[in-house]
């Protein structure tokens, strides 16, 4: 489990059953510990900005918190990573009409492991695949990031988004192109 949940959602210590709402506190500590860092990532990967993913995770956690008993058994990983995407949605349409300056890059620290060239170079790669994530649709993206870096088949990204297989299908297609195109033009501007 992450420094990051422990330190967030504290549910090892001193979280009673009866402050869950009499719900099934088990069963939700387990769902929040296996799918943190998957909800942490795929929310970082859909555009929320560092400094907000602790509060869009909160949220995801809020509402599985409330609606964990109307969740089958077993489609928790679904309930969380759809919810994810509608929180991801709303965060995004706020972002556009905050006036925050990004203070990404003081979070930036080195690493022992890497020297300073390396890291840049890791930094500025992650930078530009985030940028080019960011142009596509949020539709196209969502399913993009779950095929391609979440390593989900598409049987369980159709189940997780409650859409059909063979909208999956091509928006996976479509987003593939996109980000193709988008890719080669951002690698385009570096080389001239």
């Amino acid at each position: 489990m992450s420094r990051l949940f422990e330190r967030s959602f504290n549910l090892g210590h001193a979280a009673p059953v009866t402050t869950l709402g009499g719900m099934d506190g088990g069963r939700f500590r387990r769902v929040v510990s296996e799918q943190f860092e998957v909800l942490w990532r795929f929310l970082r990967r859909l555009g929320i900005p560092d400094g907000d993913l602790d509060d869009a995770v909160q949220e995801v956690v809020l509402v599985l918190a409330r609606k964990l008993d109307q969740v089958e058994i077993g489609c928790e990983r679904a309930f969380a990573l759809s919810t994810a995407v509608r929180v991801a949605s709303g965060f995004r349409r706020t972002l556009r009409n905050r006036r925050e300056i990004d203070d990404a890059a003081l979070a930036d620290i080195q690493s022992p492991e890497l020297g300073p060239e390396a890291l840049a170079e890791k930094q500025r790669l992650r930078r530009m695949l985030q940028a080019v994530l960011n142009q596509l649709p949020l539709d196209l993206r969502a399913v993009f990031v779950l095929y391609e870096l979440e390593e989900m088949t598409m049987a369980e990204i159709a189940s997780t988004l409650q859409l059909p297989p063979g909208t999956v299908a091509s928006r996976l297609r479509r987003a593939r192109e996109q980000f193709e195109s988008l890719a080669s033009h951002a690698t385009e501007g570096l080389a001239s």
